[in-house]
């Protein structure tokens, strides 16, 4: 009997582990181009749908104290959270545009990302600002919207360095008109960094339409995407020891690969601990060694706008268009 009531015991115990684990759909496939891409990822990992029903999803960030991803709908002007017990959930509303009104087709936020003082910080479209909040408390402060007292355009992406200093990049796509908007105050699209005094330099106004960017993780190198369809590229720029940034040259270029109708431009980049870039582009996800060479691709079958490590660092969360996905990879990200 007490053998009996241990297997049943057993049994109770196996089912509750099964029934806790919740089965998600899958879309997309991986797509190697070189052997190097067996280390990062397996050739059955599989692209999980978390959830869906989203207008434009950006701009992902994984929450370590709390174990939840926040990211952006940047047409509802909406941030959500998403945890594995209760899925998702409104976060915060309004996102990026505080106005009366409406605001164009994209006002909410795009990039996050979490400060060295545990903030979130967030590129606004409407806003045209990058702004900080505590995560528990709320009440929002303005890092920078203006360059030379010009208003900013649109930020788009967000990154901080190790020394305090934000980074981000300034296109148009927030604005109601997007370039020919007439509430435009700056002629460029740039990139900008705003330094631990607060003040904002221009790094660079040379690329057309600025997005997602990254650092490599000795901070040498600061990785920009271009999403312009003629000219899809990502650009490097050497790291200086007072935070300004030399000559860009591309580290990619995934023009050809644009040119052959797969969906999506670059945009959202995040590094691995061994420096690959995770790049999001034309046809998903592209994974890029550290001298530019394409590995693979995380094939989404949607135009997938960014991405962000999560769990324990080696988990890929993706936002594709409508979709919140995920995928196991092999290695983690960079600093986690």
């Amino acid at each position: 009997m007490q053998l009996q009531n241990l297997l049943i015991g057993l049994l109770l115990c196996y089912g509750s582990i099964s029934l806790d684990q919740k089965a998600y759909p899958t879309i997309g496939k991986v797509i190697k181009y070189a052997p190097q891409l067996d280390a990062l990822l397996a050739a059955d990992a599989k692209i999980e749908v978390l959830a869906s029903g989203f207008v434009w999803s950006e701009g992902p960030i994984w929450i370590k104290n709390g174990n939840y991803l926040l990211f952006s709908d940047v047409p509802q002007n909406t941030i959500f959270k998403w945890n594995a017990k209760d899925g998702i959930s409104v976060y915060l509303k309004p996102s990026g545009f505080t106005g009366a009104g409406n605001y164009g087709d994209e006002p909410g936020s795009n990039g996050l990302t979490l400060d060295l003082k545990g903030r979130l910080i967030s590129a606004e479209h409407g806003d045209r600002r990058i702004a900080a909040m505590p995560l528990a408390d709320g009440g929002k402060i303005t890092i920078a919207d203006r360059y030379q007292g010009k208003r900013l355009n649109s930020p788009n992406d967000v990154v901080q360095h190790s020394s305090g200093a934000y980074y981000f990049t300034d296109p148009p796509y927030g604005m109601p008109k997007k370039e020919k908007d007439p509430t435009r105050e700056i002629d460029w699209f740039g990139v900008y960094r705003v330094g631990i005094d607060g003040s904002v330099t221009l790094l660079t106004k040379d690329m057309t339409r600025p997005n997602g960017l990254a650092f490599s993780p000795d901070e040498k190198i600061l990785y920009v995407a271009q999403s312009d369809r003629d000219k899809a590229v990502i650009m490097a720029f050497s790291v200086s020891k007072d935070g300004s940034v030399g000559q860009g040259s591309i580290f990619f270029d995934a023009t050809p690969m644009v040119k052959q109708g797969l969906p999506g431009l670059p945009d959202g980049l995040k590094v691995d601990a061994n420096g690959n870039l995770w790049s999001t582009g034309p046809g998903g996800v592209l994974v890029i060694s550290p001298k530019g060479q394409l590995l693979g691709r995380i094939e989404t079958g949607e135009a997938t706008a960014n991405c962000a490590w999560g769990d324990d660092g080696s988990t890929l969360y993706m936002t594709a268009d409508m979709y919140l996905c995920r995928i196991k990879t092999k290695t983690k990200g960079a600093g986690w």
